[in-house]
């Protein structure tokens, strides 16, 4: 079997100080996040989300004078306090959109880190790095360790300008002396997300994730977040693999 992991980013590249520090202050987090899929089920899930977006946000659609299938709506923007409270139709559709990928036989997947550098020693192109080739890892190692037999897997990511310097690393990771990550089959694609649903669906988890890495990361100053951990920890922590924010 070959899986297609599809992730995008979640947190801010930028070093962290505080919630209230007036310029390093956007989160406290920074990691990938998205979902796993047997390939073979990723058409069919790719029509199901483009459905379910329309429905739950027809509206924002029609006012856009856009074609749905080139409309996106960010998962930042999406996942917000007032969100989440106001509108019971977004919770459950996050439920549904859970169990729409476990029972394909796929799972989501995250992986961060707590940012911890001072402004001085932060450096956001090699913490993306070290990210991305974590999630490399990961994912390599779900289809090492956890299939029988071992399976395959191609990673795709929203496109990004980095993108020369990430299919370099990930060759390295592929090709390495000492570490060869043996079922990554191909070199990372980058897509553009206003094109393709599976892209938009892993936004949004990454924009869902990244509200939860932040109370993970500091509870007391992002408090107001609880409200993530109350109608979506558990179902997310469910159905989620390999997956963690680390300090």
């Amino acid at each position: 079997m070959t899986y297609l992991a599809y992730l995008d980013e979640f947190g801010h590249i930028g070093p962290y100080i505080s919630k209230d520090d007036p310029k390093h202050r956007t989160s406290p987090v920074f990691g990938f996040a998205g979902f796993v899929l047997p390939a073979e089920e990723v058409r069919g899930f790719g029509t199901w989300f483009f459905q379910r977006k329309c429905q739950l946000l027809d509206a924002e659609i029609q006012r856009s004078g856009k074609h749905p299938a080139f409309w996106e709506k960010k998962g930042s923007s999406l996942y917000t306090v007032r969100n989440v409270l106001r509108y019971p139709e977004l919770r459950h559709f996050t439920h549904r959109l859970f169990n729409k990928i476990d029972r394909l036989g796929g799972f989501i997947f995250y992986v961060g880190i707590k940012k911890t550098a001072p402004p001085a020693e932060h450096y956001p192109n090699r913490l993306y790095e070290r990210v991305f080739l974590e999630a490399i890892k990961r994912i390599d190692e779900f289809c090492a360790a956890d299939c029988r037999p071992p399976n395959n897997f191609l990673l795709i990511l929203d496109e990004h300008t980095q993108r020369e310097n990430l299919i370099t690393r990930a060759a390295q990771s592929m090709y390495g002396q000492t570490e060869q990550r043996r079922h990554l089959i191909e070199m990372p694609f980058h897509l553009e997300s206003h094109r393709y649903q599976t892209i938009q669906a892993a936004d949004w988890i990454a924009g869902l994730v990244g509200r939860l890495g932040a109370i993970w990361a500091e509870p007391a100053a992002y408090a107001e977040n609880g409200i993530f951990r109350k109608y979506f920890e558990q179902p997310l922590n469910r159905i989620c693999r390999r997956s963690g924010i680390r300090s």
